[in-house]
This record gives structure tokens, C-alpha cells and sequence, in this order.
């Protein structure tokens, strides 16, 4: 199954996912191993519902 998004849902979806990147690097910092990301960043946005 595809999930169909229109235009306006994809830009809002867009700019959660890219919140909650930007909230995990002001958390984490820089400089980490990415898998250290990988994990805090599917973290967030499980938190987020996305």
C-alpha cells in the first residue's frame, strides 16, 4: 500500500521531519557516530507521530 499525500500534506510533512532533525542535532551536538543519530532521530519522531 502507497500512502498518497497531496501537496499541502507533504510540505507540512516535510517540515516536521526536518524539526525534528533539527531538535535532535540541538540535543546531540555535533561530532557523534551517525548511528547515534539514526536512533535518537527515529526516537523523535516516533514522538512526533510521524
Amino acid at each position: 500500500m502507497t500512502l498518497q499525500l497531496g501537496p499541502y500534506e507533504k510540505d507540512w510533512l516535510t517540515h516536521d521531519i526536518i524539526g525534528a532533525a533539527i531538535e535532535v542535532h540541538k540535543e546531540m551536538g555535533p561530532g557523534l557516530l551517525e548511528r547515534n543519530y539514526e536512533n535518537a532521530i527515529c526516537v523523535e519522531l516516533t514522538k512526533r507521530n510521524i
